[in-house]
């Protein structure tokens, strides 16, 4: 296994390197830039802020240095924030989207497992197809409506909930359920997909013939097969919390990376936006490589190659 991660590891520099190489460039080639919003300034300001952020410099050397910093793991200067710099901003924003994203996750795990489950035992009946309908209205409603929706109905009629914040316990339930109802619709239906394939198994039917009771069966002999395609899912899923995490916590107002990245983006936050992207990046890889890792534990016919 240590073979196996070291491997992997090497073959993130390269993907990472495209990736901050990508961002960099088209960065500098989308019109406009990081001073030209603020008030009109004259061309002696000007110069001098393009000098103390190493503007004024070719775009190779800029982007050289850039990747020298990275290397230092300095992320730069914000040149939105002139007093701070990314890395101070990452380090702030980041335990909130990672709160909602494991909310989230959590959300989507404890209804989705369940539905698909049950669905999954009662093949082909009515508690079957109750399921699966409310799977599929989960896939097809976006976030982006679902969101609103939520807050039309459990914070303007009912007043449950604040329809934006970040304060106290209550304000993570509406933006949790927001992203993780996608996320556990798809889920629902993969443990369906992959609970009914394995309880049609032989060894299933050999379990019933020695008397082994149904929840025995579900729980010890067919749970660790049933979910691995949901295993499987769940890189992209996190990925997909973290990436969707933008719309939420600009729909919630919630202080959180993405929303952070999404201001970053309009206000030409060169560095901002770049380091948001390498966090990204090496998150949604690290990700990646432990649910490969976990992909081995639960099928031992699978090796570390």
């Amino acid at each position: 296994m240590i073979r196996f991660v070291a491997q992997r590891l090497l073959q993130t520099i390269p993907v990472v390197w495209v990736i901050v190489t990508a961002t960099f460039f088209m960065l500098r080639f989308v019109p406009g830039g990081p001073f030209t919003a603020e008030r009109a300034v004259t061309p002696e300001i000007m110069r001098n802020l393009e000098a103390h952020y190493g503007l004024n410099k070719p775009l190779y050397r800029q982007y050289l240095d850039y990747c020298g910093s990275i290397l230092r793991g300095d992320l730069g200067p914000s040149f939105k924030y002139p007093t701070r710099t990314v890395n101070e901003i990452i380090a702030e924003k980041l335990p909130v989207s990672v709160e909602l994203g494991l909310w989230s996750l959590g959300v989507a795990l404890c209804a989705g497992l369940p539905l698909g489950l049950l669905a999954a035992v009662k093949r082909n009946t009515w508690v079957d197809y109750l399921c699966s309908s409310a799977s599929m209205v989960g896939i097809c409603i976006p976030t982006f409506v679902m969101g609103p929706l939520l807050i039309l109905v459990f914070s303007i009629h009912f007043g449950w909930f604040n329809a934006s914040g970040w304060y106290g316990p209550v304000d993570r339930v509406l933006p949790s359920l927001t992203l993780g109802s996608v996320y556990a619709a798809y889920v629902a239906r993969l443990t369906r997909g992959g609970m009914l394939e394995v309880l049609s198994q032989d060894f299933i039917r050999t379990a019933r013939a020695k008397g082994a009771t149904e929840a025995r069966i579900l729980l010890k002999h067919a749970l660790r097969g049933g979910l691995a395609p949901v295993v499987s899912f769940l890189g992209p899923a996190i990925a997909g919390i973290v990436t969707g995490s933008f719309v939420i916590e600009s729909i919630f107002q919630i202080p959180g990376i993405g929303r952070e990245f999404v201001n970053s983006a309009f206000n030409r936050d060169y560095t901002l936006v770049l380091g948001t992207v390498v966090l990204y990046a090496g998150f949604l890889i690290g990700m990646n490589l432990v649910v490969d890792i976990v992909q081995v534990w639960l099928n031992p016919k699978l090796k570390f190659e």
